[in-house]
């Protein structure tokens, strides 16, 4: 090979020096990681969690933007910004799987109880994570409902299961059935794909999991134990967390409708 062959060689395919270099700034992945709640930001908003200047803020989401990572909305004069999907959800997370722990002291005993819920049960953008949402990862895949023979898929007894519980999951989109996720906290994979968004959208509408404060975090209510336990088996002791952090004001649910919260 010579030297002209090797150069087309080393720019042949995808760019993906030009992602990593978007993700390799703190403040651009700090964006990233507070959208994985699902919902839509405004850079003020955005700016103010990562702790930097509003006009910082719009010049890397811009990036964020060009780079197709988030997805821009409008509404009236309001701007937003989202993950620009499930897909980008999904990187987000398995990166920050593989990302070496850097968890500062809490400030406070309701910043620890808010990290504690965070970790037991949370929302992946549209999905179920933490302990909790590998716990049922691990039911389903022990129950034979889902299965690892051609990586990670959905059995005919897990659609039976599904259909018994009243879960109806989209056909006809571009969107994988089902999809391996790795969990940030767990460092384990969980559900993803359509059945891990319908089986969340489920959980909140019955009323298996509510929102805690304005994180992600979820706690899964006297219902929702009930529930896990009779078709999963999953024992009172794992689903319910240890303490429960003090602010429990209801949050955004997890949700992929594409409705734009007007808290902006």
């Amino acid at each position: 090979m010579d030297r002209m062959d090797m150069q087309r060689a080393h720019v042949a395919g995808p760019d993906l020096a030009t992602v990593a270099k978007l993700l390799a700034d703190g403040t651009r992945a700090g964006f990233c990681l507070a959208l994985l709640d699902g919902r839509a930001w405004t850079a003020t908003e955005l700016a103010r969690h990562v702790g930097v200047a509003p006009s910082t803020a719009t010049e890397h989401l811009h990036a964020l933007v060009r780079g197709n990572l988030l997805a821009e909305e409008r509404q009236g004069r309001h701007r937003y910004v989202r993950l620009a999907g499930p897909h980008v959800a999904e990187l987000v997370e398995s990166l920050a799987a593989m990302a070496p722990e850097r968890t500062p002291p809490p400030r406070s005993l309701s910043a620890a109880g808010r990290r504690q819920a965070l970790a037991h049960a949370r929302t992946c953008y549209d999905h179920l994570a933490g302990t909790v949402g590998v716990a049922i990862t691990d039911a389903m895949l022990e129950r034979r409902l889902l299965d690892l023979e051609h990586g990670l898929g959905l059995t005919s007894a897990g659609a039976t299961w599904l259909e018994d519980l009243g879960i109806t999951v989209p056909t006809g989109t571009r969107r994988p059935s089902v999809r391996s996720c790795l969990d940030w906290t767990e460092r384990r994979p969980h559900l993803a794909g359509a059945v891990g968004a319908a089986l969340c959208r489920h959980a909140f509408g019955t009323g298996w999991i509510t929102p805690v404060g304005t994180t992600r975090a979820v706690a899964v209510t006297t219902l929702g134990r009930q529930a896990l336990r009779r078709h999963l088996g999953l024992s009172d002791e794992l689903l319910a967390p240890a303490r429960s952090p003090r602010n429990t004001t209801p949050s955004a649910s997890c949700s992929s409708s594409g409705s734009v919260p007007s808290w902006g």
